[in-house]
Formats: C-alpha cells, structure tokens, sequence
C-alpha cells in the first residue's frame, strides 16, 4: 500500500501537472506527500580558463534559489493541505536532480515517486538529458511518470 509519494517538481508548467495529479493520488490514497525540488548550482561556463566567479554573486544566487524554491514549495503545500493531504517540502542544491530524488525518497521512506516527463527525443533528449529516465532506470521504488 502507498502511504507517502514524492513528487519531484521544477517548476515548470508540466511539473506543476505531476504535482496536482501526485496530491490527487496521494488524497484518494490518505498518503501524505513529500514535494521535492532541485535547486541548479550556480552555471559556470569555462572557456579555457576557469573563470572567478564573486563570493557575493554565489550567495545572492543560493539566497534567490532558496526564496524561489521556499515560495513555489509554499504554494504546493497551500494546495496539498486543501485537499487535506499531509505535505513536506524539501529543496536542496544539487547539479543532479536525478540523484537528490532518489536520496529524498529513501530518507523519507517513501513508497512511490511522482514525476513528469518532457517527453524530449533525439538531440534535445542527448544534450539536456532526462532525470526522468534516470529515476526510471536507477530507482528501488515505483515511478509514475505523468505527461
């Protein structure tokens, strides 16, 4: 039996789909959720030689990611406790979204992982990658993958 989903979210439009459809389940389920988002290190791009990047612009970036995440994770919470379902945000920085996910999921025994996909395909697919197959493919849990 399911009693507690993640649902792993980024933001976008089509996350914020696996979000209302993982609160959906976990209500028709009485499963309390677990929300998670991956904040994306600082980008760095080298051109040969490394760049110098301010000590201040590193922790004006972490400080906006964390203001961003706190207020999107806020407003899922907001919708979980209207359809009465039980709701624990977790953000962290992390360069694998992938990873942090699946770390989530264990430390917080959940049983099923809720997720979207892009649905991305050839060269797209090669160069931004796909955390959803990662999850897929590596995870000791069940995976939904919503579309």
């Amino acid at each position: 039996m399911t009693s507690r989903i993640l649902i792993a979210t980024d933001g976008s439009k089509l996350s914020r789909k696996a979000v209302k459809h993982g609160i959906g389940l976990a209500r028709a389920l009485d499963a309390g959720v677990v929300v998670c988002h991956a904040r994306a290190p600082f980008p760095t791009a080298y051109y040969g030689e490394p760049v110098a990047i301010p000590e201040s612009a590193l922790t004006e970036y972490d400080a906006d990611t964390k203001r961003m995440a706190e207020k999107f994770l806020a407003e899922v919470a907001a919708e979980a406790t209207r359809a009465g379902v039980e709701c624990k945000g977790v953000h962290q920085m992390d360069s694998s979204p992938a990873d942090l996910i699946m770390r989530t999921a264990k430390r917080e025994k959940c049983d099923l992982i809720v997720m979207a996909s892009h649905g991305r395909r050839g060269i797209a697919r090669a160069l931004i990658g796909s955390e959803t197959n990662t999850v897929l493919t590596l995870s000791k849990i069940p995976v939904l993958v919503v579309r």
